[in-house]
């Protein structure tokens, strides 16, 4: 993927985090930093930074996340089907739903959601809320989504499209 293409890449720090190691002299702190980047057409990715500056660790973290772009299937607004992604302890269901909606998630997910340019959904945590998780998680689901197309094609029979809504 290359970063010159014509949607420019919004870019959105999701969370920061400040590490503390005790010295002889006191604390020196170190900073992670979590970003999402999409164009909010269905491409988004997500990176992870580490610096000893807040900064440099959101410059790291952009970087990676550019790195790590992934196209995303979408149904006009929404998400063709339910998924659920998992990352380690943390599951996450993401349910389509009606225009008008909005985008029912957490802080994490909410970024990762609205990057990838879903405007209709719900979603629910199950197991352990930790940012990274659920960011990595929500990634996850949003990379299991396929159309029926590809699923007809894949058991052999012709999909008809439904109208909903």
């Amino acid at each position: 993927m290359t970063s010159g293409s014509d949607s420019p890449l919004e870019e959105t720090v999701i969370k920061v985090f400040r590490c503390a190691k005790v010295v002889k002299g006191g604390r020196r702190f170190s900073f992670g930093a979590m970003v999402a980047v999409g164009d909010r057409t269905g491409r988004v990715g997500i990176g992870y930074g580490k610096a000893k500056e807040v900064p440099m660790a959101v410059n790291k973290a952009v970087k990676d996340a550019r790195k790590s772009l992934h196209y995303v299937l979408l149904n006009g607004q929404t998400i063709p089907h339910q998924a659920m992604g998992k990352f380690g302890a943390t599951k996450i269901t993401l349910i389509p739903a009606s225009p008008g909606t909005g985008v029912i998630a957490g802080a994490g997910a909410r970024a990762v959601l609205e990057l990838a340019g879903v405007h209709d959904v719900l979603t629910k945590v199950y197991g352990s809320t930790t940012t990274k998780n659920v960011v990595k998680a929500t990634m996850d689901g949003l990379l299991k989504l396929r159309s029926p197309q590809s699923i007809g094609q894949l058991r052999g029979v012709t999909v008809e499209p439904v109208k909903r809504w």
